[in-house]
């Protein structure tokens, strides 16, 4: 089932492996920021994100430019990209509940505290049945109840499979919410907390940067990412490969480190989508939770405490 071929890793994804690789290469020439022997320090320093989430500073002086990429029109973010249709699949045998996907994904969209745009549910079948973690995102339906239910076409179906949202158009009045079955989308109800050079952004519908008030957000798949050769960012953050993305069209999907044909993954490890009978037609395909990496039990320690809320009152 395993493809072990280097001619499935997709275009779209060399990219991202070689960034990772040249970005963690920090006692080589290849490191951006070492400097070359003809700079003198400027004294100056700047503080970055480093790869591994961490504030460095570093001195002005050893920057590299970096060319802007071209700017996304509207139009383009609303047709998609082409010759594609992204495809998620998720693995709950492999959850542990980190909430790794959860933080990059907040990190990197500036999603306001105490709002997630991937939950992770504790799941139980049935009384007998054992429970376990269930990461949810946007489902990105090709039946989309929410593109159907939005009066001003600010939620959109793109020709590649991703529903997004245009802020710039939605007028906040919730329909969207009101008809998405899987419940994955959040209300911005007060200014959101983001530096004022993200505030003061045009808002892209591929980075959905900036959030407004009184608008809805979610989960994009980062097609922002995918146009650079990259992974979204909850697959690359989650160190247990629980996430599969990919292009149905190319039969092909990879947590970075391992790459599958998405038809024979999801035949042979009955591969799921949720609530199926709604006709909704999900994007993302869930693996069940058979042979799991981790008892559930590990997981909790990543829940709050509910006597802490209990506490405050």
């Amino acid at each position: 089932m395993k493809n072990k071929s280097e001619n499935t890793r997709r275009s779209f994804l060399a990219k991202g492996l070689a960034a990772a690789f040249l970005a963690s290469a920090c006692n080589t020439k290849s490191n951006p920021f070492q400097p070359e022997d003809s700079v003198e320090p400027s004294g100056e320093k700047v503080r970055l994100l480093s790869v591994d989430g961490e504030i460095i500073e570093v001195d002005k002086a050893f920057l590299k430019p970096v060319p802007e990429l071209p700017k996304i029109s509207n139009e383009s973010e609303r047709i998609g990209i082409p010759d594609k249709k992204l495809v998620m699949v998720i693995d709950l045998s492999r959850c542990k509940n980190l909430k790794k996907c959860q933080e990059a994904c907040n990190h990197m969209h500036h999603v306001h505290p105490g709002q997630s745009w991937i939950k992770v549910y504790g799941m139980k079948d049935a009384d007998h049945t054992a429970p376990y973690w269930q990461p949810t995102t946007c489902m990105h339906c090709d039946e989309p109840p929410c593109v159907k239910v939005c009066p001003v076409d600010a939620t959109f179906k793109r020709q590649d499979g991703a529903v997004l949202i245009d802020s710039d158009r939605c007028i906040g009045c919730r329909f969207c919410m009101a008809a998405c079955p899987y419940s994955t989308r959040v209300f911005n109800w007060e200014e959101p907390l983001i530096p004022l050079e993200i505030a003061k952004q045009e808002y892209h519908c591929e980075t959905s940067v900036p959030q407004k008030k009184g608008t809805v957000g979610k989960c994009d798949f980062c097609p922002d990412m995918v146009r650079q050769g990259e992974l979204p960012h909850c697959v690359s953050a989650c160190p247990n490969g629980v996430f599969f993305f990919g292009d149905m069209y190319e039969d092909s999907v990879t947590n970075g480190a391992e790459t599958f044909r998405f038809t024979e993954l999801i035949r042979d490890k009955a591969g799921y989508r949720l609530m199926e009978d709604l006709g909704t037609k999900p994007s993302v395909y869930y693996l069940p939770p058979v042979n799991r990496n981790f008892p559930y039990e590990t997981g909790l320690k990543n829940e709050p405490d509910p006597t802490e809320a209990s506490n405050h009152h």
